[in-house]
Parts: structure tokens; sequence; C-alpha cells
């Protein structure tokens, strides 16, 4: 009988410890989680690495400047479309003159904001909330 008890616990705990390593996800368990998440597999390789965000999670102001970058402006600003030096180096290495800089408005603000898009000449889009400290590669 103690032979009988010890297998059904032995049974019991290696049942427990397989859904532990497999984990306990159901259908939608390969959903990304958290806003602004996104699957690492459909990033595009410009985009290795960094956090991602996609498009239509943006607020609605950085929606607005991507359509007008789409278009080709005109833009409410006249650094729109500068040279951004990426000085910081949180963008992938390029040769200067490869990215741009376009203005997000920030709703309240006096000036510009701190909100940036920037493109690069190969088609990559990112997203600075924080102007320039921490950057999103835009997934569209």
């Amino acid at each position: 009988m103690i032979n009988r008890f010890a297998r059904i616990a032995l049974a019991a705990v290696l049942a427990c410890l397989a859904v532990l390593l497999v984990g306990c996800g159901g259908k939608d368990s390969a959903k990304p989680t958290g806003p602004g998440s996104s699957p690492r597999a459909s990033a595009p390789a410009w985009a290795k690495g960094m956090a991602t965000v996609p498009a239509a999670q943006l607020p609605p102001e950085a929606r607005n400047t991507l359509k007008l970058i789409d278009k080709g402006g005109p833009f409410p600003y006249s650094k729109d479309g500068v040279v951004f030096g990426n000085f910081e180096k949180l963008l992938p290495q390029q040769k200067r003159g490869y990215y741009h800089e376009y203005t997000v408005d920030t709703p309240g603000s006096r000036d510009r904001g701190a909100r940036r898009l920037i493109t690069g000449q190969g088609g990559e889009f990112y997203y600075t909330g924080d102007h320039y400290k921490t950057f999103k590669a835009v997934l569209r």
C-alpha cells in the first residue's frame, strides 16, 4: 500500500514539474503582453534588440505626424525634416544625413515639446517621447 501511494505521489510531483517547465498557456499564450509590446519574430531586422511599438499604438499626435511624413508635408515646424545627428548613439550608427527628425505635438506644451519621430533612409521609423533619451522602433 505504501508502494502504491509513493507511485501516485511521484506521478503528481512529475505532473506539476511538467506544468512548470512547459508553462500554463492556453490558446492565447503566444500573444504579446503589455502596452506597446509585439512579437519579436515580426520585428524587422533594423529593429533587432530594440523596444518596438505598433504605429497604431502611438499617441494620436504621432500618428498625425506619420501621415504628414507619408504625404511629404507640409509640416508645422520649421525644424521638421532636419538631419538628426544621433549624438546619443541609441540608434544604429549611420553616416550623417541618414536620419531626419520630425516634431510630434505635445498637448499643453508651449514649445515643440519632447516627442519626435525619426526616419531613416532605409524606411525605418523611431519614436521618442522623452527627447532622445529612449527610442522605440515603430512597426508599420
